[in-house]
């Protein structure tokens, strides 16, 4: 682990900011042992950020990284990878940043299926901001915007992803982190929009308001009700009901943005002749 450290993560740095028990740690080693493990160049790979807890990421890492603004990082790697396409270009964004204020950008990308790999931190809640309730923060949850429980329906991030064209789609936990790396891996090399939801724990803003219990209580809910998807679907009804599926959820080929618009501007070049 030491040399992954060395190898991918600014020097001094280190230790992050993030609190005791937070999540997102797991996710941002498992991304960085899923581009070790697919030997990509560090020269060859942009990580992007939005705003927020998760989005600090993007601050420790050893890459070409662009810290942006809240919500906006989808556009901002979308302007990435249409100057090269070469480059593998991950965002990283929570589940505010990525579905909140930045949830226009989040179907556009996915419409178009441009290749990017979008890795949504959910930990249920705006942490960074003082607790309030996200776009997927589960109905009768409580934040500081909603002291009574929210009565708001929470996106789905499958459903979200596939209805609005994304071509793979995965999800694992941070209990799960060999899964996380894994999948994480597959949807770096997928040809398309990838987005990879981490369920990550958020202890402190969202535990503590819905007592949930200690980090490792958080962690234990996270192996007890994520059931990977072969299994999943023999379940019943009655007994999907608090369970979720992890591992990869969808997967399609479609054309893809950059190539379809190289094609548009080898046209338009062929035209002006």
């Amino acid at each position: 682990m030491e040399q992954i450290i060395d190898k991918y993560f600014r020097a001094g740095r280190l230790p992050h900011i993030w609190c005791p028990g937070c999540g997102n740690g797991i996710v941002t080693g498992a991304l960085v042992k899923a581009i070790d493990k697919l030997s990509l160049a560090k020269d060859d790979v942009v990580v992007v950020s939005g705003i927020g807890c998760s989005s600090r990421a993007s601050g420790y890492l050893d890459f070409n990284t662009v810290h942006s603004a809240h919500g906006r990082a989808l556009p901002v790697a979308t302007g990435v990878k249409l100057a090269e396409p070469r480059l593998k270009v991950i965002v990283v964004s929570g589940d505010g940043d990525a579905t909140a204020i930045g949830g226009n950008h989040f179907i556009h990308a996915a419409r178009r299926n441009i290749d990017l790999t979008v890795i949504v931190y959910n930990n249920n809640i705006y942490g960074m901001t003082g607790g309030q309730y996200s776009p997927l923060t589960p109905t009768n949850s409580k934040a500081t915007t909603a002291p009574f429980g929210t009565v708001d329906r929470p996106f789905d991030i499958y459903d979200l992803a596939k209805g609005t064209g994304a071509t793979f789609i995965a999800r694992a936990t941070t209990f799960h982190t060999q899964l996380l790396t894994d999948v994480i891996a597959q949807g770096i090399n997928h040809e398309g929009f990838s987005v990879i939801e981490a369920i990550s724990a958020c202890p402190i803003s969202f535990g503590r308001q819905n007592k949930k219990g200690s980090a490792a209580n958080m962690m234990k809910l996270q192996r007890d009700h994520g059931v990977m998807l072969a299994a999943y679907d023999k379940l019943i009804e009655e007994e999907k009901a608090d369970k979720f599926p992890i591992g990869v959820l969808y997967k399609a080929q479609a054309p893809e943005y950059t190539a379809e618009y190289d094609k548009v501007v080898a046209k338009a070049q062929k035209g002006a002749k």
